[in-house]
Formats: C-alpha cells, sequence, structure tokens
C-alpha cells in the first residue's frame, strides 16, 4: 500500500550486488527537502498553501528534512519511523524534539493520528515565519516553550495523562495564559492562523483531525476531495509476532 500512495516516496526497483553484499533502491529524484528550502527562502502564501494541504494528505513522524520537494512544490514524504499502530506501545523519544507534539514529550503510550498534526501546524507555523515555532533545548525545556503559547493546560487536561511523573510536573508549572496566535504570526493569512490554532492544541483529543484539516477554509482555492485518498486499514499481524527464522521466510513468501 505504502508503495503507491501517492505522497509517500516511491522506489522503482530494488538492485543487488551479491558478490559485494550491497543493496540499491532506485527512487525519484526530488531536488532537495524542505528544510533546505525554508533555510534559504521566504515562502509565498500560496507555496506554503500547497505544501501543507499535502503534508496533510500523507503523515507521519513529520519535520521538513522529512519532506522532499521538487521544482514543481510536490511534496513527498520519505521516513516512516513511526509508522505504525497506533495502539502500540512507544516512548517519548521520536520525531525531532521542536516537532513533538505533547503527548509525546509526556510519553502518553497511546497516541493517536492526531500526533502528525502537531507537527503539520510547527512547520507551518515556521514556513510562516522562517522560524521554529518551539525551539527546546530538552524535553522538559520543549514543554515549557510549547506552554509559553498554548498556555499551561486544564486539569481536565493532565487527568488524561498516564504518566504520574507528567502529571507532577505539569501541576508545578506557574500558571501561563495562552497567547494570541494572530500575535505570534504577524502578518500571515487570517485563515492560516485560524487552522493553526486548531492544529496545534494541547489536548490531543481536542485536536483538528487530518481530514477536518483538508476541508478547512485554508485549502478552498485547492481543495480537491477525489485527490485526498484514504489508505486501507493496515494489517499488523505480523508486527508483534516472535517467530524462528524459517517461519518468517515462509510467511514473507506469500506477502
Amino acid at each position: 500500500l505504502i508503495l503507491f500512495c501517492p505522497f509517500f516516496f516511491p522506489f522503482f526497483c530494488l538492485f543487488f550486488f551479491f558478490v559485494l553484499f550491497l543493496s540499491y533502491l532506485v527512487m525519484p529524484f526530488m531536488g532537495t527537502d524542505l528544510s533546505k528550502i525554508m533555510k534559504h527562502e521566504k515562502l509565498t502564501e500560496d507555496r506554503i498553501q500547497f505544501l501543507v494541504y499535502q503534508m496533510l494528505k500523507g503523515l507521519k513522524d513529520l519535520k521538513p528534512g522529512n519532506l522532499a520537494v521538487n521544482e514543481d512544490c510536490e511534496l513527498k514524504i520519505l521516513d516512516f519511523g513511526l509508522a505504525r499502530h497506533t495502539d502500540s506501545e512507544m516512548t517519548g523519544y521520536v520525531v525531532t524534539r521542536w516537532y513533538r507534539a505533547p503527548e509525546v514529550i509526556l510519553n502518553w503510550m497511546h497516541y493517536t493520528q492526531t500526533v502528525d498534526i502537531w507537527s503539520v501546524g510547527c512547520i507551518m507555523a515556521e514556513m510562516i515565519t522562517g522560524r521554529p515555532l518551539f525551539k527546546g533545548n530538552d524535553h522538559l525545556d520543549q514543554l515549557t516553550e510549547i506552554m509559553k503559547i498554548t498556555g499551561t493546560p486544564t486539569q481536565d487536561f493532565v487527568q488524561k495523562l498516564h504518566s504520574q511523573d507528567a502529571k507532577n510536573y505539569i501541576k508545578s508549572l506557574p500558571k501561563v495564559q495562552k497567547k494570541d496566535f494572530a500575535s505570534i504570526l504577524k502578518y500571515a493569512n487570517p485563515l492560516a492562523v485560524n487552522l493553526l490554532e486548531k492544529m496545534l492544541v494541547l489536548d490531543a483529543e481536542k485536536r483538528v483531525t487530518a481530514a477536518e484539516a483538508l476541508m478547512h477554509p485554508y485549502f478552498e482555492p485547492i481543495h480537491d476531495p477525489e485527490e485526498e485518498i484514504e489508505a486501507e486499514k493496515y494489517d499488523d499481524t505480523f508486527d508483534n509476532m516472535d517467530l524462528p527464522l524459517d517461519e518468517w521466510k515462509r510467511e514473507s513468501s506469500f506477502v
């Protein structure tokens, strides 16, 4: 399924050099990645709109360096570091720090798909301002940087946390009021600001989903429902199985 998704980086063929024990993947040439583009130029409104629209159509473990871009502003997602079932147990040390959702930093053990929406929001804000929105030096400083803008969470949010250490840390923080996103993103399209306010929500359960974000008025000029493909549910039958090597070989021969 991943190989044929138009929003992920495909590969055309695989070459093996058995003498040298080497293998090579042949992939399309994209030219650069979003991280390099943002370092060298100010992105226009229409390019930001088009790039974010493409991100929302194919999500996982997002950061600018994982997003290949060609000269036609077409975007492909490169890495699959978090591409697994959302109910799986994961540690908090995933996704480059500046783009981590709060639930990743706080080490929630059950992530939802909206973990990626936070990353899209961080990247979108960086494209607008030209600098990272939340630039923490470590995971606790990252959380502090986030709350300088989102404000400290409510008691209802704290009760949802699985980690008692996380609860205690949040309760120890001084109360901070939520900032007006328009004051941070000066001169930005008001629709872009409104979308970011829906993406960068501390509570993952209240954060906009990818499907909802794609329907936002910000994307009205380029919105095309026929291109917004919903992938089939991934079959994770084999992901957590503990089988002998010979059995794995037999199973893989049928894939």
